[in-house]
């Protein structure tokens, strides 16, 4: 199993930037589909980015194609976000997901999950 440990969430203006990291344990995050999920108050867990099982291809949610990044550094274990021109509609809580499938978008396809960092965007 993998372990997933998140980190870099806090508090910025509109507009602003920040980076979250993934830092995972127990197996080699690249031998899984590793990417990013939110979740709001009240609303359903949502899909960001994520890395292909196995290789270097992203895919994106619409809602943040062009402005989220997310990359990773093998010899770290580590998965990033990087968040660019925030707005307050990303307010959520994010979440690093791992699975055993090779593209999964869907939070019932992914099977290991971190604890979640806040990020919260003031208007």
């Amino acid at each position: 199993q993998v372990q997933l440990v998140e980190s870099g969430g806090g508090l910025v203006q509109t507009g602003g930037s920040l980076r979250l990291s993934c830092a995972a344990s127990g197996r080699t995050l690249s031998s899984y589909a590793a990417g990013w999920f939110r979740q709001a108050p009240g609303k359903e867990r949502e899909f960001v980015a994520a890395f292909v099982r196995g290789g270097s291809s992203t895919y994106y949610s619409n809602s943040v194609q062009g402005r989220f990044t997310i990359s990773r550094d093998n010899a770290k274990n580590t998965v990033y976000l990087h968040m660019n021109n925030l707005k307050p509609e990303d307010t959520a809580v994010y979440y690093c997901a791992a699975s055993v499938y090779t593209a999964p978008q869907t939070y019932h396809d992914y099977n290991y999950w971190g604890q979640g960092t806040q990020v919260t965007v003031s208007s």
